[in-house]
């Protein structure tokens, strides 16, 4: 089988995802053609991905959040209004796409929840079988737990779920929880995590962990830690401004991004505090490190993420970075659950056989991706 990856560069957790699925694919006698990941001014191809992978890594430029002048939260406003004038550009970046795609010849087009991609099978149709790979796509599953908030956000949620997905075979929704789908359309899978998080042996240091994308955030953090400062942080975030291994003050460090270093801090911290992202903390799951999530502010699927993660046993959920609960829960935590090392033990029979199996024609009309998107916004989902 000769797959094709497109997507989405918005964080590191799909990026990881490919590159681990890419592995378990080589490995299965399978090949990864090509990898097309969405960029823009703001954010490019990591150096590490393009070390990382096996194959061709092709950019396009694909929509992508902007945020408010804290550098906190999703401004909702701006991200649809300058996405949907740069849908020109995006127009053309599908015509790349298609080039690729004919110049591959994939039997599959796996798409890691790219907006882009899933515009490219609403409006191309390419005759080969497609699939999208998500946490997000659990939403679909009546165990789902929706959080509460704006109305819009949730809507702008399931919005995109639909749009990374028109048009597509099949949906495999990662998932915190062994749980059996409600629709023949969605397989529901193990985590996919680096190779690497198998290797490591857990440590019991005496420093907590933290992952900020937004610095924002990690300001807020330092305030928290002025008051506290006999607490041992070690912190790690995107913000070139300052030089690596900066310490403001005693007992706290900022470190610059890096996946080796990342990795050995987390397998030895006492708990890990970060944003609702998926893929770093099903990683602590794994390792057995208590979480505590503070979603990004607007940003839906995090609120939505951080209660699932707390649903499975992960830790808890904070809305601010004050780690007073979270000293509390790690003094009262009892031993690390084997629920979830033995969910990922499942992951590479569940995720080959759902890309493996015979796929069943779609029915589809001429697609006409603007009229697409009033309608979307009226759909019904469970609460």
């Amino acid at each position: 089988m000769r797959a094709l990856f497109i997507i989405q560069g918005e964080g590191r957790g799909h990026m990881t995802q490919a590159l681990a699925l890419s592995q378990k694919l080589t490995e299965a006698g399978h090949e990864v053609t090509s990898m097309i990941i969405g960029t823009n001014k703001r954010r490019e191809v990591p150096a590490y991905f393009k070390q990382k992978s096996d194959t061709k890594v092709h950019s396009v430029v694909s929509p992508n959040f902007f945020y408010d002048k804290g550098k906190k939260s999703i401004n909702l406003w701006k991200t649809g209004l300058v996405n949907t004038l740069n849908i020109p550009q995006f127009f053309s970046q599908l015509s790349k796409i298609n080039r690729i795609v004919k110049s591959d010849q994939p039997d599959v087009i796996i798409n890691f929840y790219d907006i882009l991609a899933g515009m490219y099978f609403g409006i191309y149709k390419p005759k080969v079988k497609r699939i999208c790979i998500g946490h997000q796509y659990l939403a679909e599953d009546s165990s789902f737990p929706f959080a509460e908030g704006s109305p819009l956000q949730k809507r702008c949620f399931l919005l995109t779920n639909k749009l990374t997905s028109l048009n597509t075979h099949k949906k495999i929704a990662l998932s915190f929880r062994n749980i059996k789908p409600d629709s023949e359309t969605l397989t529901i899978a193990p985590p996919l995590l680096r190779e690497e998080i198998f290797k490591l042996t857990p440590g019991k240091g005496d420093f907590i962990l933290a992952y900020v994308v937004n610095p924002g955030y990690a300001y807020d953090l330092m305030e928290w830690h002025k008051q506290n400062k006999k607490i041992r942080l070690h912190c790690f975030w995107d913000n070139l401004a300052q030089k690596d291994e900066w310490s403001p003050w005693k007992n706290i460090t900022f470190h610059h991004i890096n996946d080796q270093k990342f990795l050995s801090f987390m397998k030895d911290c006492l708990g890990y505090v970060s944003t609702a992202g998926f893929e770093s903390i099903c990683e602590a799951m794994y390792l057995g490190k208590p979480v505590m999530m503070v979603p990004v502010e607007k940003q839906y699927e995090q609120a939505c993420n951080a209660l699932d993660a707390v649903k499975a046993g992960a830790g808890i959920a904070n809305h601010q970075f004050v780690l007073d609960p979270f000293l509390k829960h790690l003094s009262t935590n009892k031993a690390a659950s084997t629920d979830f090392r033995q969910w990922m033990n499942l992951n590479k029979t569940i995720i080959l056989e759902a890309l493996e199996e015979p796929i069943s024609p779609i029915r589809t009309k001429t697609f006409n991706f603007f009229p697409t998107i009033p309608r979307l916004f009226s759909i019904s989902t469970h609460n």
